[in-house]
């Protein structure tokens, strides 16, 4: 058996669908003896996990599956071993930098959260 890394990726629309196009990528790990079978494992599960449901404002939602845009082999699990880069290019890089140190914030405080718990 192999690990393959794939991304999954669903259309979000809400309501009539006249909005900003909104996609979900998912980064999965997904076990397999082949690429071929690891694509088919993904698209199955892409397919079982699209939702519907309204929002609070009574919308329909939909997560509509797209389709599997990557897979890639993982040979071996190694400490800090990179398993996806993604270019990101922005209009504002201050703002884009300060959401991920939001979300580094969110992450610690997570943390700091559960060990408290555990004291």
């Amino acid at each position: 058996m192999n690990w393959y890394l794939v991304k999954i990726v669903y259309q979000i629309i809400c309501g009539e669908g006249i909005h900003t196009a909104q996609f979900d990528e998912q980064l999965r790990l997904i076990s397999a003896h082949s690429e071929e079978e690891a694509f088919i494992k993904a698209v199955e599960i892409g397919q079982q996990e699209e939702t519907v449901f309204c929002n609070d404002k009574q919308q329909l939602v939909q997560w509509k599956f797209v389709n599997i845009s990557d897979l890639y082999r993982i040979s071996q699990f190694i400490n800090g071993a990179e398993l996806y880069s993604q270019i990101k290019e922005t209009d504002d890089g201050e703002v884009y930098a300060s959401f991920v140190h939001h979300k580094a914030k969110d992450i610690q405080q997570k943390y700091t959260h559960q060990l408290l718990q555990l004291i």
